[in-house]
């Protein structure tokens, strides 16, 4: 007990100790800039009051400054800085992600070839989109991003691949799945599956 108490107390004292050092610097500076002031007029002073502003809109503007500085900074280096937490990551589990990427990838094939033997075809094509997705995640060429829009990977697509029909088959395909009340065929189906084929040979 007395020794949680000392601690506490000591605790409290260093907090203290560095208030009235803040106080004591505060005290200085205001001493300094008073110092520069125009002498005022003999019954002229500067009020307690009018200090105390003073000192709280000094703090303002140094908080402001320093939030603008770190926003600033931050701008302009965030990019590097997930860049570089990206690439350690990578480095550390690049064979693993791998390996995982493309376990998924073929059990998404594996799941559209389970669909469309049931004669799901609306997610049998869908797998083959979703796998069509990991591959382009997997070559860092369209790295998964929720809030894309199927517009988003063509126009993305359109600047980074070739050919792009492949890919324009599988995304307007999935549009229709997702937006459109067309009935999907067994030839929607062979048409998604001759379309992965063509970007992922195997």
């Amino acid at each position: 007990m007395p020794t949680d108490t000392f601690e506490k107390t000591s605790w409290s004292w260093q907090l203290s100790q560095f208030q009235q050092q803040a106080g004591e610097w505060w005290e200085y500076q205001f001493y300094r800039f008073e110092k520069t002031l125009p002498e005022l007029p003999n019954g002229w002073s500067i009020s307690p009051w009018l200090g105390e502003l003073l000192k709280f809109l000094f703090w303002l503007v140094i908080g402001l400054f320093v939030v603008w500085v770190g926003w600033q900074l931050w701008r302009e280096f965030s990019p590097y800085v997930y860049s570089w937490l990206n690439r350690s990551g990578n480095l550390t589990n690049f064979r693993a992600k791998t390996r995982s990427s493309e376990s998924s990838i073929a059990l998404l094939l594996e799941r559209s070839q389970e669909f469309y033997r049931q004669g799901n075809y609306r997610e049998a094509c869908r797998c083959i989109y979703l796998a069509m997705l990991q591959q382009l995640h997997q070559k860092a060429i369209a790295p998964h991003k929720l809030s894309r829009t199927d517009g988003e990977y063509l126009q993305l697509l359109r600047s980074a691949v070739t050919p792009i029909q492949p890919y324009e088959t599988l995304i307007t395909t999935h549009e229709q799945l997702c937006f459109g009340n067309a009935e999907i065929l067994p030839d929607n189906y062979e048409q998604c599956r001759q379309a992965y084929r063509e970007i992922s040979p195997e």
